[in-house]
């Protein structure tokens, strides 16, 4: 007890340490956190989706159908008609062969590394992914490479080294969109290296489902080479409002998956209203609102970026709606996050170990529920308490 105490004090003192906020009610553009209404700036609900009418709905009709639990994991009895509909649904949204749920984007990433690669094979993995995929090549006891983010001529300069001791399967992973930056992953060139070196490419577009291609299919659609990713996987809790994620690709693949991934066969699956919720949500991605709403989203980034610009601030400029904005050191970041909040804007603080020393930022998310007005008065704000806090 003493030494956990000790190792919360130098948390701390080092401005690291990390502690919950509550909200009240349900996820929208304004929530409370304890008794005050604050604009919501942080959120991975891209498009609102979260307590949209439909969802909730659909929800409360699959608890009055399928009650509140599955009562066991996939393999034994909780494989309900909902989840295998909603496989199929997300199979199609992909334009693979199959699709298979997992409990969260962690369990996806870690059961798919650890199902499909060992001792014999290699994993190249960008500098920046997800930790869910760095544990996941922990767990697979493959040899792991690193490269560095978002380089494809270190990549393949590291391919070529690597091709005389080659063995067995060889696989590059990579965020479609980097959470803490989000840029995204170079996948037209990774698919040029894939088809010249004979590897597996996985993508995590946990951040791009639902947000970026014409139809809301994420990264690669945007990219245009959807067809050659090999391992698809995604959220259900991010653009599309729920909970749980997915892995789609060919039917082997999700076979193989539901005989090895640990983190599925030996979990409860989804409750089923969780499945019913994303079978509205894909239904809305891919109609004339899920259309709608990427484009007031696309409006709102251009329009906050645009702001936090004019005002001086470093922002970094992608095309996502994930918005950072560089501050260096943890102790001036979360003085302008706790002075943000008191004047009702929640904008997290993003420190070590989630990001390298000496890059701390707050990661600004827009939603495609956003008014104009609301994120023209947070870029003032933003401005000010960073200006405030950094001198």
């Amino acid at each position: 007890m003493e030494l956990w105490r000790k190792q919360l004090q130098q948390l701390s003192a080092a401005n690291l340490l990390r502690t919950l906020r509550t909200v009240d009610g349900a996820q929208d553009t304004r929530i409370t956190l304890g008794d005050r209404e604050v604009l919501l700036l942080c959120s991975n609900n891209y498009l609102g989706l979260a307590n949209h009418p439909l969802l909730v709905e659909a929800g409360c009709r699959a608890l009055q159908d399928y009650g509140a639990g599955s009562g066991g994991s996939r393999l034994i009895s909780g494989s309900m008609r909902l989840h295998a509909d909603l496989e199929d649904r997300l199979a199609a949204f992909k334009h693979t062969e199959a699709a298979l749920l997992f409990n969260s984007g962690y369990a996806a990433n870690t059961g798919i590394l650890q199902a499909l690669l060992g001792p014999d094979d290699v994993i190249f993995s960008d500098q920046l992914n997800h930790a869910s995929i760095i544990d996941g090549c922990r767990l697979s006891r493959a040899r792991t490479l690193v490269f560095p983010h978002g380089d494809v001529e270190a990549l393949e300069r590291m391919m070529v080294a690597e091709q005389v001791r080659r063995k067995g399967l060889w696989l590059m992973v990579t965020d479609g969109v980097f959470s803490m930056d989000g840029d995204l992953a170079p996948l037209p060139e990774l698919v040029r290296l894939k088809e010249r070196f004979d590897c597996l490419l996985m993508v995590d577009d946990a951040h791009g489902t639902g947000v970026l291609g014409e139809t809301g299919r994420g990264t690669a659609e945007y990219l245009d080479c959807l067809p050659q990713i090999d391992i698809h996987m995604g959220t259900l809790g991010k653009a599309l409002g729920g909970f749980g994620a997915f892995v789609a690709g060919s039917r082997p693949l999700v076979d193989l998956l539901i005989n090895r991934a640990r983190s599925f066969i030996f979990s409860t699956s989804l409750p089923p209203a969780v499945a019913a919720t994303a079978l509205v949500a894909l239904d809305l991605v891919a109609g004339a609102e899920g259309r709608a709403l990427r484009e007031s989203l696309h409006a709102n980034r251009v329009r906050f970026l645009q702001s936090l610009k004019s005002a001086g601030l470093q922002v970094m400029e992608q095309s996502t709606p994930i918005i950072p904005i560089l501050t260096g050191e943890p102790a001036a970041t979360m003085a302008a996050s706790a002075r943000l909040l008191e004047e009702g804007f929640f904008v997290q603080g993003i420190r070590p170990p989630t990001v390298p020393e000496g890059c701390c930022r707050l990661r600004a998310t827009v939603m495609a529920t956003h008014r104009a007005e609301e994120l023209k008065q947070a870029a003032v704000r933003i401005a000010a308490a960073v200006r405030s806090d950094v001198c």
